[in-house]
């Protein structure tokens, strides 16, 4: 069981302090501005807020998702860059630093458009990106949102 955290006075019983700072972070999106610009640059301000190598695999998956699916909006999600088509999340990373992990995860919702048989994964780790890898990320996203 995780470290229960801290929340309105009580403490909040299986949840982390990052799980509810992400959390607090998803109830102040969900409040926040609808317009895309608004949207685009808390994203942007939220890559440049990782810690290096976390700022720097983000800046370029952010590149690499624009260019494959233009069509996608960048917005916050859980305080993560994430890629809706209209409200519906499509695909979203996260920090190595948010929940102090090893990697960055690359990870896809419901909504996208992945299905192979029964059995297809959704998320990615991503320690390093090579032009393979990255040929392979644009090809997952354009298969996502097809």
């Amino acid at each position: 069981m995780k470290k229960a955290g801290k929340q309105g006075g009580k403490k909040a019983v299986g949840l982390s302090g990052e799980e509810i700072a992400a959390m607090k972070e998803r109830l102040k999106e969900m409040n926040a501005s609808k317009n895309p610009a608004d949207r685009e640059r808390a994203v942007a301000e939220a890559i440049d807020a990782m810690p290096g190598p976390d700022r720097i695999i983000g800046r370029r998956l952010h590149a690499i998702i624009k260019a494959s699916a233009p069509n996608l909006s960048p917005r916050l999600w859980y305080g993560m860059p994430a890629y809706s088509k209209g409200e519906d999340i499509i695909c979203f990373f996260q920090p190595a630093s948010k929940f102090k992990v090893r990697y960055v995860t690359l990870g896809f919702s419901d909504n996208a458009n992945l299905d192979d048989g029964d059995v297809w994964p959704v998320t990615y780790a991503v320690n390093k990106l090579t032009t393979a890898v990255e040929a392979k990320i644009a090809a997952l996203v354009k298969k996502a949102v097809s």
